[in-house]
């Protein structure tokens, strides 16, 4: 992978921390962490990570790379940034965007203070980018100009082809008690389906905002 290229982000040695096994589910460790990719042919033998001890006492072979479910990308300076995890990657028009791409061009506005964004099925496209948006109590503009010269300002960070289809700029997004974003509310809000659990909501008040809101937000190109 070049510069400005993504991917699955692996590693190919083990650390002293790492995951050793799945209680009562060796099999299910191997499949998922070490089996979905092979070495690459001609890499450099002393990148190869050396073997792995499991929980079980049984030894994974050198030569195979882990994958915790984690997309990352090279900038042109030749830095890895995590793109977040791959199940929350979508794919519009046949071009996979991460979620947490489109989150971090959002933020990087000077009007936007906090943004999640999920993927919504979609007719043409077959998913479409949804992005719920706090703005900062300095922003001067709201509404519907906001919503356009935040849907162009994605498109100038990333390409038009991840200006989201719909925006929708809330007083607050849904989180636990902890501050985990609970992106399947939001999920289920962009899906136009009934609202799932907010029992583990911090403020399950956020939901019925959001979901009065949601068509008020709602632009297409």
């Amino acid at each position: 992978v070049g510069p400005g290229g993504g991917g699955y982000l692996v590693l190919d040695k083990p650390w002293p921390a790492m995951l050793r096994g799945i209680w009562g589910d060796e099999q299910r460790y191997r499949e998922t962490y070490w089996s979905r990719f092979a070495e690459q042919e001609g890499a450099d033998s002393g990148t190869r990570n050396a073997e792995q001890d499991c929980a079980d006492g049984s030894t994974l072979q050198a030569g195979l790379t882990y994958f915790a479910g984690d997309g990352a990308k090279y900038d042109t300076d030749g830095d890895i940034w995590l793109l977040g995890r791959v199940d929350d990657v979508m794919n519009v028009s046949g071009h996979r965007i991460s979620t947490t791409e489109v989150e971090s061009a959002l933020v990087s506005h000077p009007t936007v203070a906090e943004a999640a964004v999920v993927g919504a099925t979609d007719p043409t496209t077959g998913q479409g980018i949804v992005a719920f948006v706090i703005l900062r109590g300095t922003a001067a503009e709201t509404g519907e100009q906001a919503v356009q010269e935040l849907r162009n300002h994605v498109a100038k960070e990333i390409g038009p082809i991840a200006k989201p289809r719909q925006i929708m700029i809330v007083p607050e997004l849904p989180k636990t008690r902890s501050g985990k974003i609970m992106r399947r509310l939001l999920r289920d809000v962009a899906e136009n389906r009934q609202i799932g659990d907010v029992t583990t909501l911090a403020d399950s008040a956020v939901m019925d905002l959001i979901s009065q809101g949601l068509k008020a937000g709602k632009t297409e190109d």
